[in-house]
């Protein structure tokens, strides 16, 4: 098997950081080169912000850098999509373990290339208004 430079959703710059199982939102990613098991870091903080598309900015941060895996918890279906079109491979489901543990654990062939994301699309960040739920429309608590 040809080993892949891998982007592992992180929290924080090092192997033995843990995952992070968010994707679009995640700090930052670290790179492992399958030579030599090299590792660098990608910031996420600018897709961290974003109202929405976060995903797909980091699915694009990711394409820009080389990367052809990624390893994560959660992927929404945008970008579930936009790695998929930049020919990036995807493994879900993969929280608990340390960066390092999960690059072992697809070298031993322990994780599966998925197929779907494994996340419903998010509507931004959760910081809207409404639509005009609970505005302060009632009468107020009545004695």
């Amino acid at each position: 098997m040809k080993m892949k430079r891998i982007a592992v959703s992180s929290e924080g710059p090092r192997l033995d950081d843990m995952v992070d199982p968010r994707f679009g939102r995640v700090a930052g990613f670290v790179i492992v080169d399958p030579a030599g098991d090299a590792s660098s870091y990608i910031d996420n903080g600018a897709s961290q912000v974003m109202a929405q598309g976060a995903g797909i900015q980091a699915a694009q941060n990711l394409a820009g850098a080389g990367v052809e895996l990624v390893i994560s918890g959660f992927v929404g279906p945008k970008a579930f999509q936009a790695l998929s079109a930049a020919g990036i491979q995807i493994i879900q489901y993969v929280e608990g373990v340390t960066v390092e543990q999960a690059v072992e654990r697809f070298k031993r062939g322990e994780l599966t290339v998925a197929d779907a994301p494994n996340s419903q699309a998010h509507e931004g960040t959760g910081r809207g208004h409404g639509h005009r739920n609970g505005q302060g429309r009632g009468q107020g608590a009545r004695r």
